[in-house]
């Protein structure tokens, strides 16, 4: 066996490993097999060695290697990140005695604070859309749960009728790593629904689950929900740069700019960690600084 095979054979068996052990989405199994083949295409050609003969010099050669091609710095500490997660699973399975990934340091990202819509703002993108169409109907009602709910664009267009409890207030959504969490759902979001779904059913479009389709009744993809905002943003004549998180960073903004805390704000996001919340502490400057001139009077 030469030692291309034993790569894809190792990387089979890691990817099976997160599959079943980790529960990962299969965009996040697709991102772990993208990169982990970068790296093993990369050694296999400048050192030709198997796997578990990888070492710690080589990760940091190939670390160079994508600084030199101009990655992000995000970029390059996500694929050390999984390039770490595939030699701790040779670790763990006692393929190898030490991860030669161990004291390689990811480079620092600069965070940037990402781009926000004022309530406002929000409201024109939403008009700017036809609402006497189905089509209409539905961009509507998906604009508004990206926003009033919090929505990552993955969890919009997996969204079903069966989980929406409209009488108890509340959508059931699938988030990352197939976690679910209960949001609440105001009476915009619900009323705009209901029209989207009442036109549905006066196209006889009724044994279908899923609650966003398409013109030929199949599920939305992400491209199309990417491409009916940019529409619907540039009929609003708005300039920003925005995409379908940003009126779920926005979401967060005003929840804590209305007295939300942290805490509920990660409940409703459906982060993992606060860390990854705190973030939108940063952006609410008017209400520190309302807080700050209360305490110098």
């Amino acid at each position: 066996m030469d030692n291309s095979e034993r790569w894809n054979r190792t990387i089979r068996d890691f990817l099976q490993h997160i599959k079943l052990e980790r529960n990962l989405a299969s965009n996040s199994v697709e991102a772990y097999q993208r990169d982990i083949n970068g790296f093993a295409h990369f050694v296999l050609h400048q050192y030709d060695v198997a796997p578990t003969k990888v070492e710690q010099h080589m990760v940091e050669r190939y670390m160079a290697h994508l600084y030199d091609l101009n990655k992000k710095r995000t970029s390059q500490a996500r694929q050390l990140s999984g390039i770490k997660s595939f030699f701790n699973f040779l670790l763990i399975n006692d393929k190898i005695d030490n991860a030669p990934t161990e004291f390689v340091e990811a480079p620092k990202s600069v965070r940037h604070l990402p781009e926000i819509l004022s309530v406002e703002e929000v409201e024109q993108i939403i008009e700017s859309i036809p609402c006497d169409t189905m089509k209409g109907k539905r961009d509507r009602a998906m604009i508004e749960l990206l926003y009033s709910c919090g929505l990552r664009v993955s969890e919009l267009t997996a969204l079903r009728l069966s989980d929406l409890f409209f009488g108890e207030g509340y959508i059931r959504v699938m988030g990352k790593g197939s976690k679910q969490r209960l949001v609440p759902i105001g009476n915009v979001a619900r009323e705009r629904i209901m029209l989207y779904i009442d036109e549905r059913c006066e196209h006889n479009i009724k044994e279908q689950d899923t609650l966003f389709l398409n013109n030929r009744s199949a599920a939305l993809t992400r491209n199309m929900v990417f491409t009916i905002i940019r529409n619907a943003v540039e009929r609003a004549g708005i300039e920003k740069s925005i995409s379908p998180h940003t009126f779920r960073h926005s979401f967060a903004t005003h929840l804590l700019a209305g007295g939300a805390s942290i805490r509920q704000v990660q409940e409703m996001l459906g982060h993992e960690s606060i860390v990854t919340t705190e973030i939108y502490t940063h952006l609410d400057s008017t209400r520190l600084r309302e807080t700050v001139e209360k305490l110098s009077l």
